[in-house]
């Protein structure tokens, strides 16, 4: 018992600092840019001549998304352990999700920092690989929503949804702060698939799913924000 307590404790706090640093790194998003000017629109030729002059900006950028990412799994898995006490097998479904999800946003998000600014670097320079970096770096290209880098990101934010669907029921309870995450949540698992189902059926232009899907991403801020009181309370009430 006093084993579990301890747990519930580190766990809670975990939540807790980790929702304090995804709204930080939010802020900080807002003020460093992830692509070159214009993205979805912008030349590949600027994208590599911007690359090459801001690359510590790019890589600067896109390890904040990193610690962004992983802060908010810990906010989703410390949601999976809160609700694995009542709906432990749910609970325990839902980390695996929320894990699955850790790995298809950090593959190409590690490309960013790593592979991108060397193609771009081995492109400008004209160096031994350079024709083989060219057509690398069009497919790793981190705006259109049809690159292989932007598959794994929209994959992860899938599975984002699969979690909150699956969470939803479970983490509603009579604390406000649970009200608004679980609502949020549902909006986001459902409006994320109807978006899904009308890309299918073509009613969404490549040019319009960035600012479709990422538009309701934005639900995981509220969820995010309002869970931040709810740990920061169950972590109050375990000290009386």
């Amino acid at each position: 018992m006093v084993i579990s307590i301890s747990l519930d404790q580190q766990i809670n706090r975990l939540g807790f600092l980790s929702a304090i640093v995804v709204i930080v790194t939010a802020v900080i998003s807002a003020f460093i840019p992830l692509d070159a000017p214009g993205g979805y629109n912008s030349e590949h030729a600027d994208r590599v001549a911007w690359l090459s002059a801001n690359r510590e900006t790019f890589i600067a950028g896109w390890v904040n998304q990193i610690v962004a990412m992983l802060s908010l799994s810990g906010v989703f898995f410390a949601i999976a352990w809160r609700i694995a006490a009542n709906n432990p097998l749910r609970g325990i479904l839902a980390a695996m999700v929320m894990l699955m999800s850790v790995m298809a946003f950090i593959i190409p998000k590690f490309i960013a920092v790593w592979t991108i600014p060397l193609l771009a670097d081995t492109i400008s320079s004209g160096v031994v690989g350079s024709d083989l970096a060219d057509p690398l770096l069009r497919i790793l290209n981190v705006s259109i929503p049809f690159s292989l880098y932007t598959s794994f990101d929209y994959l992860g934010f899938w599975l984002y949804s699969v979690f909150a669907l699956m969470v939803v029921v479970p983490l509603y309870g009579p604390a406000l702060a649970t009200k608004i995450s679980s609502v949020s949540l549902g909006l986001f698992g459902i409006i994320y698939h109807v978006l899904l189902l009308a890309l299918w059926a073509g009613e969404i232009a490549p040019a319009d799913i960035e600012s479709s899907f990422l538009g309701a991403s934005l639900l995981l801020l509220v969820v995010n924000i309002a869970m931040a009181f709810q740990f920061k309370g169950a972590m109050d009430s375990e000290k009386k």
